[in-house]
């Protein structure tokens, strides 16, 4: 049995303005080796595909309320998979993938440093089948929406990111195990920076 893990509750009145963390967002590499507590790596998932405290919708926009994307997250402890509407974690693997993930990112190692990466991947026909081929669009518009709030929310926590799309997809979706309805799309690297 693969263990669940409950986050603790996300804080919503953050102590940096909106303005600062935009103005402070940039791109980072240089991590540190030092794991994320819970409470960063909850609260770094709900500003992604988090429920709204507003009501049944999630913190990013979705065309329709489709919903297409899943997360995953990759720590030193293993792959986890983010269920939004329980906000926890279901282990998926208790191995260190980090050395793999970077070999699939075309050698970009820092990933195998960091202590967090978040891995957005879509199922197109929950948005597809709604909207028809231009859903494709609304799903790339999704992931970065939700990316967004992580780079932002990760300046609000005092850590670094950076996006990632350069990876083989196929490598990618073989590491985490993906099921052939989940497409990986793009990652977001997070952790203490130098």
């Amino acid at each position: 049995m693969k263990t669940i893990i409950n986050l603790p509750k996300p804080d919503v009145e953050g102590a940096v303005p909106l303005e600062q963390a935009i103005m402070l967002r940039r791109s980072r590499r240089d991590f540190l080796r030092r794991p994320l507590t819970l409470e960063q790596i909850g609260q770094l998932l709900w500003s992604a595909q988090g429920k709204s405290t507003m009501g049944p919708f999630r913190n990013t926009p979705s065309a329709g309320a489709t919903y297409p994307l899943e997360i995953f997250t990759v720590v030193e402890k293993g792959l986890f998979q983010y269920f939004p509407n329980e906000h926890s974690l279901k282990q998926i693997l208790d191995r260190d993938i980090r050395a793999q993930l970077a070999s699939a990112a075309w050698g970009q190692e820092f990933i195998a440093v960091a202590p967090l990466t978040i891995i957005f991947t879509a199922e197109f026909s929950r948005t597809t089948k709604r909207y028809g081929q231009r859903g494709i669009r609304y799903v790339y518009m999704e992931a970065g929406h939700a990316a967004q709030n992580v780079h932002l929310q990760a300046e609000t926590l005092h850590l670094g990111s950076v996006a990632v799309g350069a990876f083989d997809d196929a490598a990618v979706k073989g590491i985490l195990f993906l099921p052939s309805n989940l497409e990986p799309l793009y990652m977001v690297v997070v952790g203490h920076y130098h």
